[in-house]
């Protein structure tokens, strides 16, 4: 009972590290960098952080298109587009690959759930959007709310079917955040193992542009491919700085 105990507390900590980092690290102990490519592996895309039908999506890595300028890194670390048609961002430190990022783009007309999110939330499919009316984007954060709620309970029910008692799922808080000036959410979910360690962790963002969904994500999970870290310390250093990645794109 103890180490749960203690176990629940330091996810905790891990969780909150980021986000008192998110304005002191940038200025602190940050390194700018212009983006380029760089090599990374060639790998399976991870279906745990895949949202929405694949046939739906735009193939392809667009990190050289979306990605914005003088990006604020940990000293010593890089932070690139992979060279290849994977959409993946490399981030390496001193030319070792400590994790990879991955970006999806999936078209609301294909989407007919999130056509019912839009259209609950007072915003008809198709409408163009001015997200200077506050009313259309507090609309927007409502329907992406909606539509990672979904994800949620799909993932819920899909962890439990696989894992059953062996790993306490918790979802994380939805966030709202301003991705490219889009309106967008951030989310993602832990998995604990029932007899003590930390199995997964994923860390995600969603922004509506009036037509596609974005959809970025990365994690620490020993069982994915790419779109992860492979320590933990490391996803926890980077969250701060993919949070403003995520604001500066070019979208």
């Amino acid at each position: 009972m103890l180490r749960v105990y203690h176990l629940f507390i330091a996810v905790i900590l891990l969780l909150l590290m980021p986000l008192g980092a998110q304005f002191i690290l940038p200025y602190f102990f940050g390194t700018k960098v212009e983006p380029k490519n760089q090599v990374a592996p060639t790998a399976k895309t991870s279906p745990a952080i895949t949202a929405g039908d694949a046939a739906n999506q735009i193939t392809g890595n667009i990190w050289p298109r979306v990605l914005g300028k003088n990006i604020v890194v940990p000293n010593s670390w890089q932070v690139v587009p992979c060279q290849g048609t994977a959409p993946l961002l490399c981030v390496s430190a001193k030319g070792e690959v400590l994790g990879t990022v991955e970006i999806s783009v999936s078209q609301v007309s294909k989407n007919p759930n999130f056509q019912k999110h839009l259209a609950d939330a007072g915003i008809p499919f198709g409408s163009k959007l001015d997200y200077k009316n506050s009313a259309n984007h507090s609309k927007a954060i409502a329907a992406l709310k909606a539509w990672a709620g979904d994800y949620y309970a799909s993932l819920s029910k899909d962890r439990q079917k696989g894992n059953g008692n062996k790993i306490i799922f918790s979802t994380h808080p939805l966030e709202e955040i301003s991705i490219s000036q889009l309106p967008g959410i951030r989310y993602g979910f832990t998995g604990i193992k029932a007899e003590g360690g930390l199995q997964e962790q994923y860390l995600s963002y969603v922004a509506f542009d009036g037509n596609a969904l974005y959809i970025i994500s990365t994690a620490f999970d020993p069982g994915a491919v790419t779109g992860k870290f492979e320590k933990l310390e490391n996803l926890v250093i980077f969250q701060p700085y993919l949070d403003a990645i995520a604001e500066n794109l070019n979208l």
